[in-house]
């Protein structure tokens, strides 16, 4: 697909705003990319639930500059204070944008953000950081080109968030969004996310995702560093085959509302994710011993109650578990119960499926 349909018109109205807000969730893939190439491409297609409850709030704003270089100019404040260590990621971000955003060389930015989790945790931080803030600008440029449609408007913003980061691109709409072309599913594309355009089974409304809090420090291997080591790997093409058709698989699951199937994609998928960090060149691991005590009594807890319950996993140490929303009494007194003491701190977010990001 070609990106020049993301090349700006001509703007035909001035900025009167000094400023924009938008909350933007993090997602959490059920069909796991890892690996990329190009500029942020996925090697495989993904499929993630947005979430609700966390997420990343984003004020930007902004003032013309006097005098224009070759540096952008901004500013970022994280909880209320300036962290100068997270504006190095931002220049990369637009230099990236420039070519389809021009006017963030014209600007002096401050952004200001603040999560509703821990940062670096294991959740897709920078997912819902990176979608807000290509949100706001998206916003600035629908304020100087009013006759955009509500359509490409999405897209675009999507396509932005995905050059900051890849999963960003699937937390702008909800509850199932894909990256990545897939035959069998329609309007999938490398270059921005879409609304799973297909029949769910009610079983799957209000879908119930609790986010145990295992490690909640930075870590050890950035998802940068092991999608890089993708492109060596000796089992990467098996890998994205196998992405696909557990994708292909993953349709008539929602369709009909096999939970038992569900319940062994997604454990697979999340397994497999972690297997290709086992199997890198370097390897690592970034499962934790209490992870995989979840693991066990998740799987201990399916069989004696019957509930389908499940796990998986990003690329970190904590568990997110998913469960139908008819269970969610029973589970939650489960994870308070019996899987809180694996959480550091005793920490544990319960979370459900959202339906995207909103202007403020």
């Amino acid at each position: 697909m070609t990106t020049t349909k993301f090349h700006p018109e001509v703007y035909t109205q001035a900025l009167t705003s000094k400023s924009v807000s938008y909350a933007s969730p993090s997602n959490i893939a059920l069909i796991k990319y890892w690996g990329k190439h190009g500029v942020q491409i996925p090697k495989n297609p993904s499929i993630s639930f947005t979430l609700d409850t966390c997420k990343t709030t984003t004020k930007l704003s902004y003032i013309k500059r006097e005098e224009i270089n070759d540096e952008y100019e901004l500013k970022v404040i994280l909880d209320g204070k300036h962290k100068p260590g997270f504006e190095p990621k931002i220049h990369q971000f637009f230099g990236r944008i420039e070519s389809y955003l021009p006017f963030v060389k014209d600007y002096a930015f401050t952004i200001e953000t603040s999560n509703s989790f821990p940062h670096s945790s294991g959740i897709a931080s920078s997912a819902s950081g990176l979608s807000a803030l290509a949100l706001c600008l998206m916003e600035m440029e629908r304020e100087m080109q009013p006759e955009m449609t509500f359509k490409h408007f999405n897209q675009k913003a999507s396509f932005i968030a995905r050059l900051g980061s890849g999963s960003g691109c699937r937390s702008l709409e909800g509850p199932l969004v894909v990256w990545g072309e897939h035959a069998e599913i329609k309007g999938s594309s490398d270059m921005y996310g879409v609304q799973y355009p297909y029949e769910v089974h009610p079983v799957f409304d209000n879908y119930q995702d609790a986010i145990l809090l295992v490690d909640k420090g930075e870590k050890p291997v950035s998802s940068t560093v092991g999608h890089n080591l993708m492109h060596n790997h000796a089992y990467a093409a098996s890998r994205f085959e196998q992405a696909v058709v557990n994708l292909s698989s993953l349709i008539s699951i929602l369709e009909t509302g096999d939970l038992d199937a569900f319940v062994r994609l997604v454990e697979s998928e999340a397994l497999t994710l972690h297997a290709m960090m086992l199997t890198s060149n370097p390897y690592f691991i970034l499962m934790k011993p209490n992870t995989l005590q979840i693991i066990d009594e998740i799987w201990e807890y399916r069989r004696e109650t019957g509930i389908p319950v499940c796990f998986t996993l990003d690329a970190g140490a904590n568990v997110h578990v998913l469960f139908p929303d008819k269970d969610k009494e029973q589970v939650h007194e489960f994870i308070k119960n019996d899987l809180s003491k694996y959480c550091q701190d005793n920490r544990y977010i319960f979370d459900s499926v959202g339906s995207g990001a909103i202007k403020l």
